[in-house]
């Protein structure tokens, strides 16, 4: 047999204090994940850019490997060494100064 009792008004202000308890430490969860998730994207994009240059670097040195010289441009990477950058995510600054000088280059996010 099944015999009811009822919740004292006490028991009742306890659980809603837990629940509001709860809800907020939801919310101050969320609320961190979101922040960490912008954090890691920032570092991602800054990673990739990064990433950019090193590779870009890389190449001009293959160039001055092979040819003597470093490349006058970035177009001449691009033409002749395949390399490809996505100019609607990054903008690059490729300052080449004399053919046997390694150029300057700055990779930014858009």
């Amino acid at each position: 047999m099944i015999v009811y009792r009822g919740i004292s008004p006490d028991q009742v202000a306890h659980r809603r204090r837990v629940a509001d308890v709860l809800r907020w430490v939801l919310v101050a969860l969320v609320i961190v994940v979101i922040l960490g998730f912008r954090v890691v994207s920032a570092s991602l994009y800054e990673q990739s850019a990064l990433s950019v240059r090193t590779t870009i670097l890389n190449a001009a040195e293959q160039c001055y490997a092979i040819e003597g010289a470093y490349p006058p441009s970035l177009d001449y990477l691009v033409e002749k060494y395949g390399i490809r950058v996505d100019t609607n995510e990054y903008v690059v600054n490729y300052v080449a100064f004399a053919g046997n000088i390694q150029p300057t280059v700055a990779v930014t996010l858009k």
